[in-house]
């Protein structure tokens, strides 16, 4: 008799997000998608920090099905970015230490 294995490491709870890593003049965004055959699918864009590029940003999400957003941010930079997509998708601010102690966080 054979055995199947689950070789799953993590159960996909949002097909489309996005993770922001936020500095005092650019924002860097990868969107994260999983396609038809269930394959991982990422695309990296860099924004700078003013309003017109922050909607700029926001219109990329919403046009890409993105409910979900976590981002990482040293000190306030966080703050117009969560003011703009908040109305439009959940917005998670993170700990850079909490994630990095997550297995295999860092190897995209």
């Amino acid at each position: 008799m054979t055995k199947k294995i689950d070789s799953t490491f993590i159960q996909i709870i949002h097909p489309v997000c996005c993770g922001l890593d936020v500095h005092k003049d650019k924002i860097s965004a990868c969107l994260l998608t999983v396609g038809r055959n269930g394959e991982e699918i990422h695309e990296l864009r860099e924004f700078n920090t003013f309003t017109e590029s922050l909607y700029e940003m926001k219109k990329w999400l919403i046009s890409n099905n993105c409910p979900v957003v976590a981002m990482e941010s040293t000190g306030v930079y966080w703050r117009p970015i969560h003011n703009i997509l908040e109305d439009s998708m959940k917005v998670f601010l993170v700990n850079a230490r909490h994630i990095k102690n997550v297995p295999d966080a860092k190897q995209i």
